[in-house]
């Protein structure tokens, strides 16, 4: 059975990511607004009530901010660990937050969503994998390092969500103060272009048939740089640059067919 995937927004402007199957799926963030969501969803001809659960990785506002009005109005049970509930207020109904660890893969429907910590300058940070029979899925955003724990997730993937946040020289020559590239570029901020490709080319396997890179700078990055970069050293596996602007198609994952990608939906230009 074939996973569903899209990014709905994809940058420090706003995280969001379904994955499904036929009956069921989740939200990976809901970091815009209930309205956009429900746009974009309808623009992909997704059911938003086959949504059955939000997952929180961290409390930063781009990962959140549409939390507290997409779980009231579809009455979606938000899981969040209680170390990422302390630091933040999102305002979800007390009898829809649901707590998880890593120590514990989460059951919703046929799907197994399985959490672990990564490096981020948050309390509590998770990233996710989501599992359907035997396809999974990775979302792997908002990382200062590929740390052990990412590599091992990343290994068992059929398809990724792989942070490529900054190109290290513009971030170098760039506007920001010292104090923010030093945040960005160190060990609990974010991977860069480099950073990505080295985990992408030393960890890629023969099942991995997309890479949807993700969480994209606006000042410190460009897409066609990141799409070069890493068309490079695809070989068979599939490369797709998520936007801060606008949804991705929807892509159809298959474990059955290691490398197989259908698009459902094909967007008319890739970059805006």
């Amino acid at each position: 059975m074939s996973l569903q995937i899209a990014s709905l927004n994809s940058g420090s402007n706003g995280n969001c990511y379904y994955v499904g199957n036929a009956q069921e799926a989740v939200f990976i963030d809901a970091g815009i607004s209930c309205r956009e969501t429900e746009r974009r969803m309808k623009r992909l001809q997704l059911d938003i009530k086959k949504v059955k659960a939000i997952f929180i990785s961290h409390e930063h506002a781009d990962h959140i901010a549409g939390v507290r009005v997409l779980s009231k109005k579809y009455r979606l049970p938000v899981y969040i660990t209680p170390g990422t509930l302390r630091n933040c207020h999102p305002g979800i109904e007390h009898s829809l937050i649901r707590s998880f660890s890593e120590t514990a893969p989460i059951q919703v429907g046929s799907l197994t969503i399985l959490p672990f910590t990564k490096s981020h300058d948050a309390h509590d940070p998770h990233s996710f994998v989501v599992r359907n029979e035997k396809t999974a899925v990775g979302i792997f955003t908002d990382i200062g390092h590929a740390c052990e724990k990412v590599i091992a997730h990343f290994r068992i993937c059929h398809a990724v969500f792989l942070e490529a946040n900054y190109d290290e020289d513009m971030l170098e020559k760039g506007a920001y103060p010292r104090h923010l590239k030093n945040r960005i570029a160190g060990p609990k901020g974010h991977l860069s272009n480099r950073q990505a490709l080295e985990l992408f080319c030393a960890n890629k396997w023969e099942g991995l048939g997309l890479l949807i890179l993700a969480h994209l700078s606006r000042e410190n990055n460009k897409p066609e740089t990141v799409d070069q970069l890493f068309r490079q050293h695809a070989g068979d596996t599939k490369i797709f640059v998520a936007s801060r602007e606008q949804e991705s198609p929807v892509f159809h994952i298959m474990a059955e067919k290691p490398g197989h990608i259908r698009r459902e939906i094909m967007q008319i230009r890739l970059f805006e």
